[in-house]
C-alpha cells in the first residue's frame, strides 16, 4: 500500500528481521554479565540488570570452484550487535593494492577491544581480503589483481545494478514513510539479489561482496592508486555524511559522482536511492539508504603501520561520530581542500613516448598552466612539458616512468565539471 500505515508484506518483512537478529545474537554466543540485583519501580519485583556483550562472528562464504580440485571462499569478521547501524568496511578489492588490507588488520584490533569494552552500538562487518581471486594471479612474479585474466574484466566493475533489480516491483511497495521506504527497498533488494544465479566465480564473488553489504546503512571499500595522496569517491547527495570521514582521514581529493559509468562496488549501493528519489521522490520519501565511498588510501608502496594506525584511527573517530561506536569522536580536523565533481578532473595524457621526468607531488594545488611532467626522448633529445589546464589538486599519478604515446599519467581535482561518459580508468 502507499499509505502510512505499514502493509501486511512489510509487517512479515519486520518480523522476519526480528527473527533474524534474534537468532544472529544466539549464533553470536552472547554473554551475560550479571549485575546486583534491581527492583522494579513498577511491579516491584526484583530483577537482574545484564549487559550483553556480542562475540565476534566469522563466516565463510564459498565461491563457485573454477576448475576441477580448487575452491576459494570470502571470510568476513562481524563486530558488535545487529538491530542498529550496520557498517560494511571491505578491502583490497583490487588484489593488488594492499594497504588496505593492514588497515582492516589494524580496524579488526581496535574492534575487538572496543566489543570487549561494550562500546559497540551497531553492527561492524569487515571483510580484509575481498578478493581471494586476484591473489593468485602472478604474471612473470608480478602480482596482477586489478583485472581477472580469464575474462579481462576489472575486479571493480560489473556489479549488479540493483535499482535495475527492483524497478519492476518497488513502487508498489512504497509508502509515505521513509523509514519503512527504506525497509522495503532493502526487503526487495535482498530478493533481487537472491534470485541471482552466479555462473562463473567471479560472479559468484560479486554477488556474495553484495550480499553482505546491500543492508548496510555505510559502505567503505578501501582501495588505494599507483602513486597518490589519499582521496575519496562518493555520491553527492551523500557529501554530508561523508565529509566528516574525508576530514578525520585528511583527504586531498573529494570526488562526487552519481554515476561514472561501470557499476563499480561503492556506486551500486548509493545509486540506487538517488535513482528512486530522481524517478518517484516527488510522490514518496526515499532515504539515503547507503552512504558508500570508496576511500583511496594512498600508493600501493604506502604500506605501513604508521599509515594504518592513522587510517584505523580516522575510520574509528567517524564510526564514533555516527553513534556506532560509544564516545565522544575527537575533533574534527579541517579540510584542505574542497570537494570537487568527478566529472571536473582532468587527466594528463602522453602525446608521444618517452622518460616520464614529474615536476609536481601529488596532494599539491596546481594552478592551470603550471608544468607537470616533461617526456624526454632520449634518441632525439626532444623534451615536450606537459602543462595542467585546470586549477586543482594533483591527487593521482601512474607509477611507470616510461610513458607511451596516449598514455594517461596524472589526475587533477577540477572545480568545474567537462567530462561526460565514462570518468574512471579501464
Amino acid at each position: 500500500m502507499r499509505g502510512g500505515a505499514a502493509s501486511p508484506a512489510l509487517r512479515k518483512w519486520a518480523k522476519i528481521e526480528r527473527f533474524r537478529a534474534a537468532v544472529r545474537s544466539v549464533v553470536r554466543a552472547t554473554v551475560f554479565s550479571s549485575q546486583p540485583e534491581v527492583t522494579s519501580a513498577t511491579t516491584g519485583r526484583a530483577r537482574f540488570a545484564c549487559r550483553v556483550t556480542s562475540i565476534m562472528q566469522t563466516l565463510n562464504h564459498p565461491l563457485i570452484s573454477p576448475t576441477l580440485g580448487t575452491a576459494r571462499s570470502l571470510t568476513s569478521f562481524h563486530y558488535g550487535p545487529s538491530g542498529g547501524q550496520k557498517v560494511y568496511i571491505q578491502s583490497s578489492l583490487h588484489a593488488d593494492e594492499l594497504p588496505g588490507m593492514l588497515v582492516s588488520w589494524a580496524l579488526r584490533r581496535k574492534l575487538e577491544a572496543l566489543e570487549a569494552a561494550g562500546k559497540l552500538r551497531g553492527e561492524v562487518v569487515i571483510v580484509p581480503v575481498a578478493n581471494p581471486i586476484g591473489l593468485n594471479q602472478h604474471v612473470l612474479g608480478l602480482l596482477a589483481g586489478r583485472f581477472e585474466t580469464n575474462t579481462a574484466q576489472n575486479f571493480n566493475r560489473n556489479f549488479y545494478n540493483l535499482f535495475d533489480l527492483i524497478e519492476p516491483v518497488i513502487e508498489g511497495r512504497l509508502t509515505t514513510n521513509a523509514d519503512q521506504n527504506r525497509t522495503v527497498i532493502r526487503q526487495a533488494m535482498r530478493e533481487a539479489l537472491d534470485a541471482q544465479k552466479p555462473r562463473t566465480e567471479i560472479e559468484s564473488q560479486r554477488l556474495a561482496l553484495q550480499l553482505l553489504s546491500y543492508d548496510a546503512d555505510v559502505v567503505l571499500d578501501l582501495h588505494c592508486d599507483w602513486e597518490a595522496a589519499l582521496h575519496l569517491y562518493t555520491n553527492p547527495d551523500l557529501w554530508p555524511d561523508v565529509e566528516p570521514l574525508a576530514r578525520y582521514l585528511d583527504s586531498k581529493a573529494s570526488l562526487l559522482a552519481v554515476d561514472s559509468v561501470g557499476n563499480p562496488f561503492d556506486e551500486i549501493h548509493s545509486f540506487c536511492w538517488s535513482e528512486l528519489r530522481t524517478r518517484v521522490g516527488d510522490r514518496f520519501p526515499i532515504p539515503n539508504g547507503s552512504i558508500s565511498v570508496t576511500v583511496e588510501l594512498r600508493s600501493q608502496r604506502d604500506v605501513s603501520y604508521e599509515f594504518a594506525e592513522h587510517d584505523a584511527q580516522g575510520i574509528i573517530e567517524y564510526l564514533t561520530h555516527r553513534g556506532v561506536i560509544a564516545g565522544e569522536a575527537a575533533p574534527m580536523p579541517p579540510l584542505e581542500f574542497a570537494a570537487t565533481p568527478l566529472a571536473g578532473t582532468e587527466p594528463i595524457v602522453t602525446p608521444v613516448s618517452g622518460v616520464v621526468v614529474y615536476r609536481a607531488e601529488v596532494g599539491k594545488w596546481i594552478d592551470a598552466g603550471q608544468p607537470i611532467a616533461d617526456i624526454v626522448d632520449p634518441l632525439t633529445d626532444r623534451v615536450i612539458t606537459l602543462n595542467a589546464t585546470v586549477s586543482g589538486v594533483l591527487y593521482a599519478r601512474h607509477l611507470s616512468r616510461f610513458a607511451q604515446a596516449g598514455m594517461e599519467i596524472v589526475r587533477i581535482a577540477g572545480a568545474k565539471a567537462f567530462r561526460t561518459g565514462q570518468l574512471l580508468s579501464a
